[in-house]
């Protein structure tokens, strides 16, 4: 799913970065040794996640906080996730263990027969997103693969996120958003930083490119040492802005007026997830030479010491601006399955792997005060006039609440709603219908929840409409 283009060579890299004050980054990277600690939060942010690898020599990851991504596909997702790499990835310690010195470690592993295997781990949280009027940062502690040149070819280790939406959906790429905080291949003293958005191909992101800008490591290069990786996604500027930073010095931004307000919305308003991994061959390889090929080294692992998340808050209100409903490019059907997992933007939910026919995951931990926004859900011309709510609850005796549908805006009146109380438990599913008033054309759906109890009282699989 990542970039696959070719901006500039190596040696043009190595002057834009002295351009850009390796005096800078070189302090920066030279203040922690190879096995830090997770450094304090920085002042004026707050740290709303955090893992620093710390555990036995050989285990695996704390899954509290990581599921593992195994095979060469999301289920029925685009085959070799979508980037022609080669490798299955699986859950085992071969490829993905800590090293009992407070690092993670992520190994592609070649076999006799000339198979490929690696690791991919990714945040079971899917809800970072900045504040209203705040910022959100995401970085990381990485040193790449020790190996260069032929030994090197086919290597595509990166720290990256994808936006909440495709988790379910695996066919919703790029318009949900991807955020390529650090990439590298083929052993290249480089780090590539990457918006995807829009469609593809081409569209107003330049897909399958993206909207990239890269920086070279120095003074010790992205391979020889560890370096610090990181994003920043805005919304106190005007306009919104992401910017990237290795080692602290920022060498990319992008602005959302650089591309349309629907790409934007539909790429941002919404929570992401955080991925670490290291693919073999692609796309993005076969850009710098190919591979993997016979010189190719196996068992070489990208050492990740921490990853953290902060969050600094705006001014204002803190809650998400409303966006106006539109037509074309990511319009959705009234009348078919909506997947609640889906959603443009939320508040107060989180997801989970859902035992319902189907699978996918499920709104969970929903209670009084909570929403979710579903953008561009076309009517059509014959008015609807039911709502259909897949829903379970094992809320407690006597809780119970009401999940509305209102469109538009969250200070508009339900146009229905339906009371829901336990139905035997969290994953015990029902299809509950509604009245509401009848409905045509193209708007954005808000699912609010209301109750008199400050419990949770509903998960949320799916939602649908008829006549």
């Amino acid at each position: 799913m990542r970039a696959l283009s070719q901006n500039s060579s190596p040696q043009r890299l190595l002057v834009a970065a002295v351009a850009l004050g390796l005096t800078a980054a070189a302090a920066f990277a030279g203040t922690l040794g190879a096995n830090a600690a997770l450094p304090s939060t920085p002042s004026g942010w707050t740290q709303v996640f955090a893992d620093d690898f710390t555990g036995s020599a050989g285990s695996g990851v704390n899954t509290a906080n990581w599921q593992y991504t195994t095979g060469t596909s999301y289920p029925g997702g685009p085959a070799n996730f979508g980037t022609g790499e080669v490798e299955t990835m699986t859950s085992s310690t071969t490829n993905v263990r800590l090293d009992g010195s407070g690092n993670l470690l992520i190994t592609p592993v070649r076999d006799g027969a000339g198979n490929w295997t690696s690791g991919r781990i990714e945040t079971v949280r899917s809800d970072f997103q900045p504040p209203s009027n705040g910022v959100l940062r995401v970085e990381a502690r990485i040193q790449l693969p020790n190996v260069t040149g032929n030994s090197a070819l086919g290597y595509w280790p990166a720290f990256w996120m994808l936006g909440a939406p495709y988790r379910g959906n695996y066919w919703n790429w790029p318009s949900i958003g991807e955020i390529d905080i650090m990439e590298n291949v083929n052993g290249i003293n480089n780090e590539w930083a990457t918006l995807h958005c829009g469609t593809t191909p081409g569209g107003p992101c330049n897909e399958t490119s993206g909207i990239g800008g890269q920086r070279a490591c120095s003074p010790t290069t992205c391979q020889a040492d560890f370096h610090t990786y990181r994003v920043e996604w805005d919304r106190s500027t005007s306009p919104q802005q992401m910017r990237w930073y290795l080692d602290g010095v920022q060498f990319h931004t992008v602005n959302a007026n650089q591309v349309d307000v629907t790409t934007w919305t539909n790429a941002t308003n919404h929570g992401f997830y955080v991925i670490l991994n290291v693919a073999m061959g692609g796309g993005f390889p076969a850009a710098f030479g190919g591979g993997p090929t016979s010189a190719t080294v196996s068992g070489i692992p990208m050492k990740v010491d921490y990853v953290a998340v902060y969050s600094k808050a705006g001014s204002g209100s803190t809650s998400s601006p409303t966006p106006s409903a539109t037509t074309g490019s990511g319009t959705r059907d009234a009348y078919s399955t909506i997947q609640a997992e889906s959603y443009n933007s939320q508040s107060g939910t989180q997801l989970e792997t859902c035992t319902d026919s189907g699978g996918g995951q499920n709104l969970s931990y929903v209670t009084n005060g909570d929403w979710a926004l579903y953008q561009n859900v076309n009517f059509g011309s014959t008015p609807a006039t039911q709502f259909y709510g897949r829903v379970a609850s094992g809320a407690a005796g006597g809780v119970s609440g009401l999940v509305q549908i209102r469109l538009d805006s969250l200070s508009n009146a339900p146009i229905g709603s339906f009371a829901l109380a336990n139905t035997g438990g969290w994953q015990t599913w029902s299809t509950v219908p509604a009245n509401i008033t009848a409905v045509t054309g193209t708007h954005n759906v808000y699912l609010t929840f209301s109750s008199g109890q400050p419990a949770d009282f509903v998960n949320v699989n799916w939602i649908s409409f008829g006549h």
